[in-house]
């Protein structure tokens, strides 16, 4: 919008002072003298005539034909063809399951730099199983154990075990009593049903255990710490209060000293050695992309817990000495599509970064899974590093960054921050409340449909329907396509603004005429910004967009490749027309006929707009030689080519008096479309010249 508004600017300065030259120039001719021949549409003015009417009427189509001149200059089509392109790609874009929040963020998701997305559900397929089980220091086996296997288990841990389970848990397992040979159903996060239906496979008999028990207080989960509790009373043991907690395994497992055995309910203390070993199992299943939980424990006296209700709500849970009971390695497959999604951003310039609260292992392993961290400069760190950087650290290691583990929803505002600070275009996955202020800071904030919290749903500009990291590659496409859309529209646009105005003004200094009347004038102006923007607009993606670099903040809204090409196609148009308007006469064998004068100045407008229509086609691609590159896919573009050429026909033919036209026998209908389809060869060949990258000079500064 800042680079639209500046060119907007730049034109229409061009036009209101060629305007107002075209005014004086006209003014200058018709009061000084001028011959019969000159200006004969400007009214009946000659010399020796001075009747106050025909003054008057000669006046105000000169002042009429200059502001035509500037209605022709203002680039009107311009906010027409932005917002056509954005609602087109917004409605397209549903059907690759992204929802559009914020208009604009269309165009925004195309200057994309980085992407910064979070695990779970995104990269992975979020269908949490529980794959690999350490209980009591004993390791059970790879595959979640099958109820039978709980036989060697003493019953004590298992009581305990389960009831860890079930009450630390936001999850809940329904069974239909009508129906018992039917599958339980388990509600909850994916993390929280995987251990549930582990659970479920051991035998587990969730209502027995649930009313085996009171809550007393639940410390929910905390993107800071890691892990979630709750206290219970145990109903038949005298008022026995259990502490449960979960979470990452390596946090737990730092706040125990002691190991449930898993066969006799003996409490084994963790030696230093002991301790470590844990470290490396923990490691060993987080190099294997599982995301390790740890299950834990502790009794507290009772009379240690406060009996109101309103002291036990500002009770605080106690955190240790635990004693571990499980750890659990949760296995959450990538998506299957996710590794070339991920090969198609990095093709197209596009640097993904995985931001996660899990493991640093965990998140290298699945990482390298997914194509992420695959350069041997990449770097993987973990949140609590990453915050304790200076600020010329932080911006001398971040662009090496593509992995932060162990993160803190803080910790991903602040790589924001810094990214954008960096001059990169940000672009943000989240699915938390917690994530809302890293999504509101992007410059394109993404939300997950399924997985994702109303509150960053509301945060968001898009939201991907299928959480999918492939659907947002899509939405990148699309962002490309609709500024390059724009882009075609403004060199479309720019083209007939040059030819128009160079064959006005040139004319008028040298004759004291304009050879395109206001109606002429108007209806070009018609198809530059109306039909124009509908057909160019429209124009759908390709692939080969992610196949270049991104568009970045700091590239020009007018490339040097469109300067080119303005400069050959407006070049062209300007030589044939001002050499019709010299020489026509002589040329097409008109001089001595009558009406001679009236044919050749529409032989000029039609000329004029046949050169548009052609060159329309020449716009639908910048760079691509062959122009008619999936032009049939395109039947709104080819409905208006079309349809403008239809009522150019109808203009030249039937509406003389109006037009200010003639009928044009054939001959001259060929001079008029030969004219127009040059353009074409003349623009392949004109791509043939290379021109240097684009470089923001000193001009393009000033009006970018």
């Amino acid at each position: 919008q800042v680079r639209l508004r500046s060119v907007a600017t730049l034109i229409g300065t061009v036009g209101l002072t060629v305007a107002s030259s075209v005014l004086f120039l006209l003014l200058i001719f018709y009061f000084v003298g001028h011959t019969d021949g000159a200006a004969d549409h400007l009214g009946k003015f000659k010399a020796g005539e001075t009747s106050g009417t025909s003054v008057f009427n000669s006046v105000v189509e000169i002042f009429a034909i200059a502001v035509t001149i500037i209605v022709v200059a203002m680039p009107e089509g311009l906010p027409l063809a932005v917002t056509l392109s954005l609602a087109y790609a917004m409605k397209k874009m549903l059907a690759d399951k992204a929802l559009v929040r914020r208009l604009s963020a269309c165009e925004t998701m195309g200057c994309v730099t980085t992407i910064c997305t979070d695990k779970t559900g995104t990269l992975t397929l979020n269908q949490m199983t529980v794959v690999k089980v350490w209980m009591g220091g004993v390791r059970v086996k790879d595959a979640p154990p099958e109820k039978e296997d709980s036989e060697g288990i003493h019953s004590d841990f298992y009581d305990v075990l389960m009831e860890g389970i079930v009450q630390n848990s936001n999850g809940s397992v329904f069974v239909d009593p009508k129906d018992c040979g039917k599958e339980p159903e388990v509600t909850g996060s994916a993390t929280e049903k995987a251990i549930l239906l582990w659970g479920l496979k051991m035998g587990m008999d969730y209502a027995m255990i649930k009313s085996r028990a009171t809550r007393l207080h639940v410390e929910p989960f905390n993107s800071v710490k890691k892990r979630t509790a709750v206290a219970v009373r145990v109903k038949s043991s005298s008022g026995k209060v259990h502490v449960h907690w979960k979470g990452a395994a390596e946090i737990i497992v730092e706040e125990c000293d002691t190991i449930l055995s898993l066969d006799h309910n003996a409490e084994i203390p963790i030696t230093s050695d002991e301790r470590i070993q844990l470290m490396k199992r923990i490691e060993a299943m987080a190099s294997q992309s599982l995301r390790c939980i740890a299950l834990a424990y502790m009794q507290v006296d009772s009379s240690d817990v406060p009996m109101e209700e309103q002291n036990i709500a500002e009770w605080e849970i106690p955190t240790g000495p635990l004693t571990l009971l499980a750890i659990i390695g949760i296995k959450d497959p990538c998506r299957p599509e996710v590794r070339q999604a991920v090969e198609q951003c990095q093709a197209a310039g596009i640097k993904v970064r995985m931001v996660t609260g899990d493991n640093i292992t965990t998140a290298k392993a699945i990482a390298a899974e997914c194509g992420i961290l695959r350069d041997a400069d990449d770097i993987a760190i973990e949140g609590s590093e990453f915050r304790l950087y200076s600020d010329d650290v932080r911006k001398k290691k971040l662009p090496k960054i593509v992995v932060l583990g162990r993160s803190s929803p803080s910790d991903k505002l602040l790589m924001v921050t810094t990214l954008r600070e960096m001059g990169e275009v940000v672009a943000v996955t989240g699915d938390g409340r917690n994530d809302a202020p890293a999504i509101q800071e992007a410059d394109i904030g993404l939300s997950m449909a399924i997985q994702g919290t109303d509150v960053a749903k509301e945060s968001s500009d898009i939201v991907i329907m299928d959480d999918n990291f492939a659907s947002i590659v899509k939405v990148v496409r699309w962002g490309r396509s609709i500024h390059l859309n724009i882009q075609k529209f403004i060199q479309f646009h720019l083209t007939v603004n040059v030819a128009a105005l160079s064959i006005n003004f040139a004319a008028a200094m040298s004759l004291g005429d304009v050879p395109l009347t206001t109606a002429q004038l108007l209806w070009i102006n018609l198809i530059m910004d109306t039909f124009g923007a509908l057909a160019l607009a429209t124009e759908p993606p390709t692939n080969d967009l992610l196949e270049i670099p991104p568009i970045g903040r700091k590239e020009p809204l007018i490339s040097n490749v469109m300067w080119r090409n303005i400069f050959f196609q407006a070049s062209y148009q300007v030589t044939v027309l001002l050499l019709l308007q010299f020489k026509g006469m002589q040329i097409m064998g008109l001089t001595g006929i009558p009406n001679g004068a009236r044919i050749n100045r529409t032989v000029i407008f039609n000329a004029f707009v046949f050169c548009q229509i052609f060159n329309e086609v020449n716009a639908r691609k910048l760079e691509d030689k062959n122009v008619f590159r999936g032009i049939t896919t395109n039947r709104l573009f080819l409905g208006i080519v079309g349809t403008t050429t239809v009522l150019q026909i109808i203009i030249v033919e039937f509406l003389n008096e109006f037009a200010s036209t003639v009928k044009l026998p054939w001959k001259y209908w060929v001079i008029s479309m030969v004219i127009g389809f040059i353009s074409w060869p003349l623009a392949f060949a004109a791509k043939y010249i290379p021109v240097p990258k684009n470089v923001v000079t000193t001009w393009q500064a000033a009006i970018y």
